[in-house]
């Protein structure tokens, strides 16, 4: 199974982890928006991935359908500003498992990222410093003994290294408390963005936590202080839950409804079954829906969003069809043996 439908330590509130680390490339100039110029590029890393190893395969963002590229942006590999440009430039190195996946001629010429289920900073940093360690052998890295790594957007130079966490917290947001905790990770330093990262909107109390300062700090001291947040905010969002589950009658209500809605639906949008999903979630780590899995609550995350689930069926579909189909798959991932 592919780390998106695995649980992971922490996964009833932390979804996954990601490392990122912005690299480029000291004889090409930064930030390529030339589409010859970036072919050249492209084509030597193309030539040079297999000494990266790793599994990993090269494929060309204008070789992919749109379907394709938004099924990434939804597994959170690549960023919808990358599947969206129309520069005609852009590719990949991903694996099979697709816990490593490189964007290459995004912003900077390469974006390593490797993911994980649940919280696991440390092992995710490791695995993503020996990838990057064969970048480097591989290729003429751009760096500076006294700024770290050179990167195009002035914010990432140093150890260009984004940490993230994707936190699931409905207990905060239904206590009231979400904001509160919300200005306590600022002040320490942190970003808080939606499930898309950067201006995208926070949706079914998904919450992606980074680190803001890449120069200054070491990267073991970066992922030390998003750890120690993370298990701050998980800790607290526990305590939410707990203070929910003494409303019983209440909080049941809430969950099976959302349940009752998606089990028996014939039609649903997206937007509503993101919603819905975080009260099924809840319901079903709090033990309350006892018939669903945690591989079963995976699944319907990804499969109703609108490119997979056109992945899953093999066909396209307008925006009224897909959500008569989304509300066949999500019946039958639920009724699944």
């Amino acid at each position: 199974m592919n780390w998106y439908i695995q649980s992971g330590k922490e996964s009833d509130v932390v979804i996954s982890t990601r490392i990122r680390l912005a690299r480029n490339m000291q004889e090409f100039k930064f930030n390529i928006k030339n589409e010859k110029e970036a072919k050249i590029l492209e084509n030597k890393i193309k030539e040079e991935a297999p000494t990266i190893g790793y599994g990993l395969k090269f494929f060309s963002l204008k070789d992919m359908d749109d379907i394709t590229k938004m099924s990434l942006v939804e597994k959170h590999l690549i960023s919808p500003e990358f599947a969206l440009n129309k520069a005609n430039i852009g590719a990949i190195l991903i694996n099979e498992e697709e816990n490593i996946c490189i964007m290459i001629n995004e912003e900077d010429h390469f974006r390593l990222q490797v993911f994980n289920c649940g919280l696991d900073l440390d092992g995710t940093f490791n695995l993503a410093k020996e990838v990057d360690t064969k970048l480097d052998q591989t290729f003429n890295i751009a760096k500076s003994k006294k700024y770290g790594y050179l990167t195009s957007c002035p914010t990432n130079v140093g150890t260009a290294l984004r940490a993230s966490v994707m936190l699931h917290l409905p207990g905060l947001s239904k206590t009231g408390n979400i904001r509160k905790i919300l200005e306590t990770i600022n002040s320490f330093g942190m970003e808080i963005r939606g499930v898309y990262g950067e201006n995208s909107e926070i949706s079914g109390d998904m919450y992606q936590i980074s680190n803001k300062k890449t120069l200054g700090l070491t990267e073991e001291d970066i992922i030390k202080n998003l750890k120690a947040i993370t298990e701050k905010v998980v800790q607290q969002e526990r305590v939410a839950r707990k203070y929910l589950t003494r409303n019983k009658m209440e909080l049941e209500d809430n969950v099976y409804r959302s349940f009752g809605i998606l089990s028996n639906c014939r039609k649903i949008s997206s937007e509503e079954t993101r919603k819905i999903l975080s009260n099924i979630k809840l319901g079903t780590d709090l033990g309350i829906i006892k018939e669903l899995t945690d591989l079963k609550v995976k699944k319907l995350y990804l499969y109703t969003k609108p490119a997979n689930l056109q992945k899953l069926l093999g066909a396209q579909y307008d925006s009224f069809d897909r959500d008569i189909k989304r509300a066949e798959v999500a019946r039958k991932i639920i009724n699944d043996n």
